[in-house]
């Protein structure tokens, strides 16, 4: 018998191609590390740490904030723990630190795979399945969600991952976000109303260096490719080590956090920026809240590329 001690986020998972790696893991069934040419792309975690702020993480069946952790669904009013006590919050969903399984394997791939069983603030049971993948264009994770209750369940998802440019920190970071209004939020950092972001400080839609820029923010109306999704790109100066995150047509939100709150040598370090469905709050608002039937599946998938200066 093997005693000596696991990682705290379980089983890894390392999947190669085309000198993109990615290391993928048991707790929340995320991803650890993605590096192209050994050279870090994600501000990921050591093998001996627990996730620092959610690196990494799918988010669901919510992401972001549920103030008071409570809403109504179904004619029933419903109370989720409150996982954000400072700003008494619901936070980032209830699948973050749960055991997923890995149900398919191959060299540059990895299913896993989380059955979420009904709760007092959450009575729906839901089956998750990532697929995590690499090869010549990046890093690219195809996410599903089945509905496994009798009657139909609220849901929205994100996922957390904090992007580096390599060698540049936050401040001569250029970054391009494709939207064009920007949530106001409350000191509980929950949304009170939106607003254009055309002419403002926070005007992303080209790219704008980021400086002292304190940011933890969602915005919306995003700009579409012609494919219906959309993408936002952080540089260096002169473009250097430029990457790219992109997400298909059923994410029409992104949240933008330059790291301010983070610690040690975290702080200001990477940006996270993620793809959600929703804003925060939407179990309460039902903006753009996703209302799966009964046996019905939810798809959407995102990546991750490095673009050439």
């Amino acid at each position: 018998m093997d005693n000596s001690p696991r990682p705290p986020s379980g089983t890894q998972w390392t999947i190669s191609a085309a000198g993109h790696e990615a290391v993928i893991v048991e707790v929340g069934g995320g991803v650890r590390t993605y590096q192209y040419d050994g050279v870090d792309r994600l501000d990921g975690y050591d093998i001996d740490e627990i996730s620092p702020g959610f690196a990494g993480h799918p988010l669901a069946p919510w992401p972001n904030r549920i103030r008071d952790g409570a809403y109504t669904f179904g004619g029933r009013s419903l109370q989720l723990d409150l996982t954000e006590p400072p700003r008494h919050n619901a936070i980032h969903g209830l699948v973050a630190w749960v055991p997923w399984r890995a149900v398919e394997e191959a060299a540059d791939a990895v299913t896993v795979e989380y059955e979420l069983p009904p709760t007092p603030g959450y009575p729906w049971a839901l089956r998750l399945r990532t697929r995590w993948s690499v090869g010549a264009d990046g890093l690219r994770a195809d996410h599903e969600a089945t509905n496994l209750s009798a009657e139909p369940a609220p849901f929205g998802f994100s996922v957390h991952p904090y992007l580096r440019v390599p060698e540049v920190p936050v401040e001569e970071i250029s970054m391009r976000v494709p939207g064009r209004t920007r949530l106001l939020l409350d000191s509980r950092l929950l949304p009170i109303g939106a607003t254009e972001v055309a002419g403002t400080e926070y005007d992303y839609t080209e790219p704008r260096r980021i400086g002292d820029a304190v940011l933890d923010m969602a915005f919306g109306q995003v700009e579409r490719d012609d494919d219906g999704g959309s993408a936002v790109q952080l540089a260096g100066p002169g473009g250097a080590g430029a990457v790219e995150i992109w997400a298909d047509r059923e994410f029409g939100w992104w949240q933008v956090f330059t790291g301010d709150t983070l610690t040690g040598p975290r702080y200001r370090r990477s940006i996270a920026v993620e793809p959600m469905t929703c804003p925060a709050d939407a179990f309460r608002s039902g903006k753009d809240l996703i209302v799966l039937a009964p046996e019905q599946t939810w798809r959407g998938s995102w990546g991750v590329r490095p673009m050439a200066a």
